[in-house]
């Protein structure tokens, strides 16, 4: 599903026009990221929770030139879901196995 799909489907339950719908999803992400880019955690109850997880400097390789490189220490965005979510999707795939 791509955001303008999530968006139409949105405004057909709720009733509120797509421009209203599409500008609370944007709302939504920037918030997302910019709490994510200050490093704070976002907990949505019953859905998830977005996290910032931090990676330390490790050792890589270019392959075609068999040369070592320093990955710096960085973070990155990541989701883990919560277990109501998780259910839910485990009880959805059964039908379709």
């Amino acid at each position: 599903m791509t955001k303008a799909e999530l968006v139409i489907s949105i405004s057909k339950r709720t009733g509120i026009e797509r421009a209203v719908v599409l500008a609370t999803v944007e709302a939504f992400m920037d918030e997302v990221k910019n709490n994510l880019s200050k490093g704070e955690d976002v907990h949505l109850r019953g859905f998830g929770s977005f996290l910032v997880k931090h990676r330390a400097q490790k050792t890589g390789r270019i392959l075609k030139d068999n040369t070592p490189i320093i990955i710096p220490a960085h973070n990155i965005p990541s989701f883990k879901p919560a277990d109501v979510f998780v259910d839910k999707v485990k009880e959805g795939t059964k039908d379709k196995v």
